[in-house]
């Protein structure tokens, strides 16, 4: 049975070249729900950080478990947290090392990855950061559908170059409890009833989803980045799944 409880802290991360601005509108709507939401800027995305390219994998999954500490989130009280895109890797290393501090992890149009999963293996090692690509070749990555002239410019324009080290790194999973967290994946680009299709055939960048004890899929249609295509109906989404238990 599905009720409802007083809503946890949700945490809001962005994907690759994002900081917390790029939740904005959708915190404006949560506000309005009166939930208690936060976005963090992951290091290596912080543009006046001077050091910002030497950050690792590991110092942004630091950076979550210290915003779960400044909250007060501990196993009585856990938060939802909310990972867009590539910040899959480093909320999964959360995940594996604390699932007993998460009520639910939130996927949007993104998904828990396997152990040893590397973003950008070849990547050169001198190569110190990637900047965002021209919009041509990133429509070719990822859908774009949606977004204005003014949300591409200001995505161009506040784009920071995301580190080279944190694209290379595997990312190391031991813990099964990670699996049995309670999850939401919210498709976007792709319609949930594909990516569980392609989980269960063990499609590399999908099977992880298949080993999921308690999941929900949510199809959201538009592009990878509904934080500004759709940002009322995803905070909507997300102060739904956030005030779920089962």
């Amino acid at each position: 049975m599905t009720t409802t409880t007083n809503s946890p802290d949700i945490i809001l991360i962005a994907g690759h070249w994002l900081g917390a601005w790029a939740w904005d509108e959708v915190l404006e709507h949560l506000e309005s729900d009166h939930s208690h939401a936060v976005a963090v800027t992951l290091p290596g995305l912080d543009g006046d950080d001077p050091e910002r390219a030497a950050k690792t994998l590991e110092d942004q999954a630091a950076a979550v478990l210290d915003t779960f500490a400044r909250l007060g989130v501990t196993e009585d009280r856990p938060a939802t947290i909310v990972a867009h895109s590539g910040a899959n890797a480093p909320v999964s290393l959360v995940l594996d090392r604390h699932p007993e501090l998460v009520h639910r992890v939130v996927w949007v149009d993104s998904g828990p990855l396997a152990t040893g999963s590397v973003f950008a293996p070849d990547l050169p090692e001198e190569v110190d950061e990637f900047p965002l690509p021209s919009f041509e070749v990133l429509a070719q990555q990822a859908s774009l559908e949606g977004l204005s002239a003014e949300a591409l410019e200001r995505f161009r324009a506040r784009a920071v170059p995301q580190p080279g080290s944190v694209l290379r790194q595997p990312v190391g999973l031991m813990n099964e409890a990670r699996r049995q967290v309670r999850t939401t994946m919210v498709c976007c680009s792709i319609p949930g009833a594909q990516v569980l299709e392609l989980a269960h055939a063990g499609h590399a960048m999908f099977a992880e989803v298949a080993n999921i004890g308690n999941l929900d899929v949510v199809d959201l249609p538009t592009g990878h980045w509904p934080m500004w295509s759709r940002p009322r109906d995803l905070a909507k989404v997300i102060q739904t799944a956030s005030s779920r238990v089962e």
